[in-house]
């Protein structure tokens, strides 16, 4: 067997194990669940983009495609891509996505802002005031951040 072959199958073997021991850590039922799930995702996002460094962005739809057939068919092209996006969008930010009450749901909502002080609002606003995913989306729809004083955005 060659050793680029068996590099490719340590990442993947290593994102098998870390989606595992996430589905076995699902039957737990409490906020460290969630916790949990977002550093399995941060973790897998940055084994995937290490992967495509050396393998190309073909090798998501190749570990996809395996993992849709031993681990189930939630582990898709988009959700890879997704765990992948969520790895680099903290790469950018100042704080950790583990240590926050922010589920994957308020995270996503968060991806499409380039400004990293309005991300750090909307994220201390999540925690502050216990917001759903739902209300998150509605404090962005109405602008919160955008509204402020000059002051107060920074």
């Amino acid at each position: 067997m060659n050793k680029t072959k068996d590099l490719k199958d340590d990442y993947y073997n290593e994102i098998k194990e870390k989606l595992i021991e996430d589905i076995a850590y699902s039957a737990v039922k409490d906020m460290s669940k969630e916790r949990h799930r977002v550093a399995t995702y941060y973790d897998v996002g940055k084994i995937l983009a290490e992967a495509g460094k050396h393998y190309g962005d073909g090798i998501i739809k190749e570990y996809s495609n395996k993992l849709k057939n031993e681990l189930g068919k939630k582990y898709n092209e988009r959700t890879l891509r997704s765990m992948r996006q969520l790895y680099l969008f903290f790469g950018k930010q100042k704080w950790s996505p583990v240590g926050t009450k922010l589920s994957i749901s308020h995270i996503r909502l968060l991806f499409c802002f380039d400004d990293n002080n309005k991300v750090n609002y909307y994220a201390e606003q999540v925690e502050k005031r216990s917001l759903s995913k739902r209300q998150l989306e509605e404090l962005i729809k109405s602008k919160e951040y955008e509204r402020l004083d000059e002051e107060a955005k920074l």
